[in-house]
């Protein structure tokens, strides 16, 4: 295959999924995976994709590199949020030990939570106060309070997680790619978002359909170790999906 038909070739697989892994183009091309390194290096500064640790994704792929303040975040996609929420609260179950991550999602999923027979630990100001109204008893990890987010996050936090072993995990995320996985802007914050999905034998990841096929700064968790809850309204896709259909 000459070069420009395989420059076309991986264009057309990039602006078509917008991001894509080495792998994925060296099966789809039958090409040795040296030569896909090398044609990425190519396409990139030619200006024709943004090359990334692990593939590329197109240029007008959205990149998300800092947090907006969580008021404003709270007014977006909301109908989507409430329908995603509902259906994740119900997964709570007696006798469950839950981790309930920050975020204006899982905020919202916590407002319909009303399982009482379980255990509750979160890392969230907002999820403690959401729980609170229900007379839910709620425990907050220890470590540095973040504003914008209104987060526990740190050092500190992170080792407060590891003594714990939780049956189900309900997450926040910034951004979801096949190149990123699952990823958030700050670093702080996504080590206590990775801890925690560590020590969770159940992990959800709550989104709605603006988080796809978009990448924040820092990685915090692979596609294939948890599942997410999105409504009808996201891209279809190979991940690991419950789609919940809007207004439900």
């Amino acid at each position: 295959m000459l070069t420009e038909q395989r420059y076309q070739k991986i264009m057309d697989i990039v602006d078509s999924k917008k991001t894509v892994t080495v792998l994925e183009l060296v099966k789809a091309l039958k090409i040795s995976e040296s030569t896909v390194r090398r044609d990425l290096v190519s396409l990139d500064k030619l200006g024709k994709l943004i090359r990334v640790h692990g593939g590329a994704t197109a240029l007008d792929l959205q990149y998300d590199t800092f947090d907006e303040d969580i008021q404003q975040r709270g007014s977006f996609n909301m109908e989507q949020k409430h329908t995603i929420g509902r259906y994740a609260a119900k997964l709570i179950l007696p006798g469950d030990f839950v981790y309930l991550d920050s975020g204006t999602t899982v905020e919202t999923m916590a407002t319909y939570i009303t399982e009482k027979n379980a255990s509750y630990v979160t890392n969230s100001v907002r999820q403690a106060k959401a729980l609170s109204k229900h007379n839910i008893p709620v425990t907050i990890i220890g470590g540095t309070f973040k504003a914008i987010t209104e987060a526990i996050i740190g050092s500190e936090a992170v080792e407060a997680l590891q003594k714990f072993h939780f049956t189900k995990g309900f997450f926040g995320v910034n951004g979801i790619s096949e190149v990123a996985h699952f990823s958030t802007p700050e670093s702080s914050e996504a080590s206590v978002k990775r801890s925690a999905l560590l020590h969770c034998k159940e992990s959800y990841i709550l989104a709605d359909s603006s988080k796809f096929d978009k990448i924040s700064a820092v990685t915090f968790g692979q596609l294939e170790n948890s599942t997410i809850i999105t409504t009808d309204l996201a891209p279809k896709n190979n991940y690991h999906t419950i789609y919940v259909k809007e207004g439900e």
